[in-house]
C-alpha cells in the first residue's frame, strides 16, 4: 500500500497543466542554447585571433587614452611594430595595404614625427573599417595565391578600366544581418574597406597585380567577397573596436544631423595612425583565417 501511495503521489506531483505552453518553452530553451553557443564561438574566435598575434610576437594596442607619461598628451606611446606586421602579409596583399594607408594618410604616410589632433570617433571608425578591409583582402588574396600557384590567373589586359569603374560604383560591402548593417553602411566603411566604392580601389592609388585581379571579378563575386560571413565576426569587430576607443556618444539633432560637440579629440602622430591601421588590417586578416579554421572544424556544425 505504501508503495502504491507513493506512486500515486509521484504522479500527482508531476501533473502538468494542459494549458502549459510546451512549444513556447522549447523555443525559448533553443534560443538560450543558440545564444550560449554563439557567445562561446565568439570567444573562441577572438582567443584564436589574439593567439595569432602572440605567435607573431606582436602586441595588440591597448585602450586609447592619453598617456600620463607623455607631456604632450599623445595617445600613441606604444612601440612601433610595423615591420613585424608587414611581414604577416603576402607581397601582393601588402601592396594593397600600402594603397589603403595612402588613402587614409595621404602625403603624411612617410611622416613619423608630426602630431595631429583628431576625432576619437573618426579614428575608431577608420580602425573598424580597416579591420573589414583586412578581412576582405585576406579572402581575395587566398584565392589569388591559389590561382597564381596553379598558373590560371586572368590576363591583366582583359580588365578594362571602364569595367573596373562599373564594379567599383555598383558594389558596397554588406554582410551578416542585424548589427552588421550599422557597421557596414557607415560611409567610412564603404570608402575605406576594400575600396569597393568611389574613392576606393579605383581612385588615386598605384596599380598592383592583386588590385587588377580583384577588378576582374563580376559584381556578384565582389559583393560576396566583401561580405563578413558570420554574426560572431561582426560582433568581434564591434567589441574589439569599442574596447580600444570606448563606446561613442552619438547624438542626433532634431534636424537629423549628428551632434559631434561631445566628440573627444585625441593627439596622435601619423606614425601612430599607421600602426593602428596596420594592426586593424592584420586583425581582419587573422579573423578571416580563424573563422575559416573554425568553420571547417568540429567547432561549427
Amino acid at each position: 500500500m505504501r508503495g502504491k501511495g507513493f506512486g500515486l503521489g509521484f504522479l500527482i506531483f508531476y501533473h502538468v497543466d494542459p494549458r502549459f505552453d510546451w512549444r513556447g518553452r522549447r523555443k525559448r530553451i533553443a534560443e538560450v542554447k543558440a545564444n550560449e553557443r554563439r557567445k562561446a564561438l565568439e570567444e573562441i574566435l577572438y582567443a584564436l585571433v589574439v593567439q595569432k598575434f602572440m605567435d607573431a610576437n606582436v602586441s595588440l594596442i591597448p585602450s586609447i587614452t592619453p598617456s600620463s607619461s607623455d607631456s604632450s598628451g599623445r595617445v600613441d606611446t606604444w612601440l612601433s611594430q610595423d615591420e613585424n606586421l608587414e611581414q604577416l602579409h603576402s607581397s601582393e596583399a601588402y601592396e594593397m595595404i600600402q594603397n589603403h594607408l595612402a588613402l587614409i594618410l595621404g602625403n603624411r604616410l612617410g611622416d613619423s614625427t608630426s602630431v595631429a589632433q583628431i576625432s576619437k570617433l573618426r579614428v575608431g571608425q577608420v580602425y573598424a573599417a580597416s579591420v573589414m578591409y583586412g578581412y576582405f583582402l585576406k579572402r581575395v588574396d587566398q584565392r589569388f595565391q591559389l590561382e597564381k600557384s596553379m598558373k590560371i590567373l586572368p590576363d591583366a589586359s582583359d580588365v578594362e578600366e571602364s569595367g573596373i569603374q562599373q564594379v567599383v560604383g555598383d558594389v558596397t560591402p554588406t554582410g551578416a544581418e542585424g548589427s552588421h548593417e550599422a557597421l557596414s553602411s557607415h560611409p567610412e566603411v564603404s570608402s575605406f574597406s576594400g575600396g569597393v566604392s568611389p574613392g576606393g580601389f579605383g581612385h588615386g592609388i598605384k596599380a598592383s597585380r592583386l588590385r587588377t585581379y580583384v577588378m576582374s571579378f563580376d559584381g556578384e563575386t565582389l559583393q560576396r567577397y566583401a561580405t563578413i560571413r558570420s554574426k560572431e565576426a561582426v560582433s568581434i569587430i564591434e567589441k574589439h573596436t569599442e574596447a580600444l576607443f570606448g563606446r561613442p556618444e552619438i547624438v542626433v539633432t532634431p534636424q537629423g544631423t549628428v551632434d559631434s560637440s561631445n566628440d573627444e579629440q585625441i593627439k596622435i602622430s601619423f606614425a601612430g595612425l599607421k600602426r593602428l591601421v596596420l594592426e586593424a588590417v592584420t586583425f581582419g586578416s587573422f579573423l578571416w583565417d580563424v573563422e575559416s579554421y573554425v568553420d571547417s572544424s568540429a567547432w561549427k556544425t
